[in-house]
């Protein structure tokens, strides 16, 4: 294996240990490394020799991660090494706020998790400019404005999916 993949390796495999230590359930059961996948036990290789003195739980969600980056086609491989590289870069205090607001998102009903996806997509599609002008305006704003604005988009799209619900009949 070149020297390139097994870097991309390891940097997926310490992002999964972050992602599935912080996002998962416990489990009650080791994973014995002899029980893994040959897949799983090349994606994991880096982590043999210790793998014993790993908790459960580690252990557990690699092996889950392992599984899942074997699932992937090299395009959601090649997004998923991007966002890790992206992960490496921010700051403790960073991370922590990005995980609070992913479990915040996930706790939201399923019909405001496809609202938020959809502003999303649509923002992603505005050119490299646009979004640029949008952010810096949004930072410019304070924190009491920063409120209002969000809470206005929040209410547009309440408005919006309203529209969108077949009328009741009686």
């Amino acid at each position: 294996m070149n020297e390139n993949k097994r870097s991309l390796i390891e940097r997926f495999c310490l992002l999964c240990a972050v992602v599935l230590v912080t996002f998962l359930p416990n489990f009650a059961t080791a994973t014995e490394w002899d029980a893994l996948s040959e897949a799983q036990q090349r994606v994991l290789q880096r982590h043999q020799e210790g793998w014993s003195a790993l908790p459960e739980q580690q252990q557990q969600r690699l092996a889950l991660g392992a599984e899942r980056w074997l699932s992937m086609n090299s395009e959601q491989r090649q997004r998923f090494q991007q966002r890790y590289q992206r992960w490496q870069t921010l700051s403790p205090d960073q991370q922590d706020n990005l995980k609070k607001r992913l479990n915040q998102f996930r706790s939201l009903p399923p019909e405001q998790q496809r609202a938020i996806r959809e502003r999303m997509q649509r923002f992603n599609a505005l050119p490299p400019e646009r979004k640029k002008a949008l952010r810096q305006r949004f930072q410019q704003l304070s924190p009491e404005e920063r409120t209002r604005a969000l809470q206005r988009m929040r209410d547009r799209q309440m408005r919006v999916d309203r529209r969108k619900r077949p009328a009741k009949t009686r």
